[in-house]
């Protein structure tokens, strides 16, 4: 069954249930006030009769009395204590095969005779001879019989002239309901058939869910459609980059093949080469790797960390691994709640672009604000264009080709440091001046929310 179905079935069935049962409701609730008024008009006309017996002499007979203050299609008896009948007056000899007894504690009974609904009440008096006798007032319905049969129709009527708009009102619901929907399938029947991240075209503006749906939707596609041209991108410049060691590689062990045996110069430039390719090879891949990690399943251990030692520490390690000069101004004693691991990667992968990329010495300068500290690494080398500042965290992204592989670059080492920063909350500044050169600024927070952060 199909949802559109399923909405008009359940949803008009669900209406005309309800319907009926307020239908039923009116009606009981109309025949009991009915038969209270009429309960009421009949005890009513009770205490009259009684007040006129109680002026009646022995001369009077009784029976005109009874006739007088007798309902209308109706009858009166007069029963003594023993519920012997002393005396009875009727509007039709259909009303003398009436015999009925109240329970105690009842003000009235209703029953029916010959299909007409029928209410008797009694009350005792002090009839003429002085005895306790039971006075009965039966009354035939038949206006009320009439009012019913009558609202039965009424209310028949009103149900099936209701189960109209019932329907239509529901048709118009479930398109209301189903239109973005059917749009939602088609655009991911599509997808799936073309292969392309199709959208929906007309999405509502409204607030509500269906709405939020469609958006949603469309969010996601957009996010698909980006990541998967980032990652075609991806895999043809990883391609390109491993294809280039490789070829070199290649070319040098032929060499080698054929002259490396007979002729030394010759065996050294191609080891050499062998080596340094197959290095540069080991370490694109090791950050390639690194790159293809989800940062938000990247695990964190984050504790209080005296972030001018790790710099002091780190600044030492890269003085020794490369013999340059590194710099460490600004403020001492400083502490941060972050991931000691990735912000010293982070502090290496920044610290090496600016050793790579600069011949003069490499100034580090921490200072703290109210908010953050401020880590800054400015080198003095040729710089960057403006132009080519928006794209330096992009994937294999290089400001100058020739000069990337004259330092051994692969292009990665700022995408990671991106990956790494917004994984620790930090933010990355980068103003740069060409012939002056660049500097990287670390905004790293010092505020304690950062250390309720779960490993994860």
């Amino acid at each position: 069954m199909k949802l559109r179905t399923k909405i008009h079935l359940f949803t008009t069935l669900l209406m005309l249930i309800l319907l009926i049962l307020m239908n039923i409701g009116v009606y009981l609730l109309y025949e009991q006030l009915s038969i209270n008024t009429e309960y009421k008009q009949l005890k009513s006309r009770g205490e009259e009769l009684l007040t006129a017996l109680n002026q009646v002499t022995e001369e009077t007979n009784p029976n005109m009395i009874l006739r007088a203050y007798m309902p209308t299609a109706g009858a009166v008896r007069v029963k003594n204590e023993a519920g012997e009948e002393i005396t009875s007056v009727e509007a039709s000899l259909s009303m003398a095969n009436i015999q009925l007894e109240m329970k105690q504690g009842e003000s009235y009974i209703k029953s029916e005779i010959n299909g007409s609904p029928i209410i008797m009440t009694e009350m005792p008096a002090i009839w003429i001879d002085g005895n306790v006798v039971k006075l009965q007032l039966i009354q035939r319905l038949d206006e009320l019989a009439a009012n019913q049969s009558l609202l039965k129709l009424i209310l028949v009527a009103v149900t099936v002239l209701a189960a109209i708009p019932l329907l239509l009102s529901n048709m118009a619901l479930s398109r209301i309901i189903l239109k973005p929907l059917e749009r939602l399938s088609e655009a991911m029947k599509k997808s799936g058939s073309t292969g392309t991240y199709e959208k929906i075209d007309h999405v509502d503006v409204g607030k509500d869910e269906l709405a939020e749906i469609g958006r949603t939707f469309n969010g996601m596609m957009e996010v698909l459609e980006t990541n998967y041209k980032k990652q075609e991108q991806f895999v043809s410049n990883a391609s390109h980059e491993l294809k280039t060691p490789l070829t070199v590689i290649e070319s040098y062990s032929k060499l080698l093949l054929r002259r490396g045996f007979t002729n030394e110069k010759v065996a050294k430039e191609a080891l050499e080469a062998i080596v340094n390719e197959s290095s540069r090879m080991n370490e694109l891949i090791v950050q390639m790797l690194e790159l293809a990690k989800n940062k938000e399943n990247m695990s964190l251990s984050i504790d209080k960390i005296n972030l001018s030692q790790l710099l002091e520490n780190t600044l030492l390690q890269m003085h020794q691994a490369y013999s340059r000069e590194f710099e460490l101004h600004g403020d001492s004693n400083l502490f941060a709640y972050t991931d000691s691991q990735k912000i010293k990667q982070l502090f290496f992968i920044l610290l090496d672009n600016a050793r790579k990329y600069s011949d003069d010495k490499v100034i580090v300068t921490a200072t703290k604000n109210e908010h953050f500290i401020s880590v800054a690494i400015e080198d003095f080398g040729v710089g960057i264009p403006k132009e080519q500042l928006p794209h330096l965290f992009d994937r294999f992204y290089r400001v100058n080709q020739d000069r990337n592989r004259k330092t051994g670059g692969t292009g990665l080492g700022l995408a990671i440091a991106r990956e790494l920063a917004e994984r620790l909350d930090i933010e990355i500044k980068v103003e740069s001046k060409v012939g002056y050169g660049t500097c990287f600024t670390l905004l790293i927070p010092i505020n304690d929310d950062f250390s309720e952060v779960d490993s994860k």
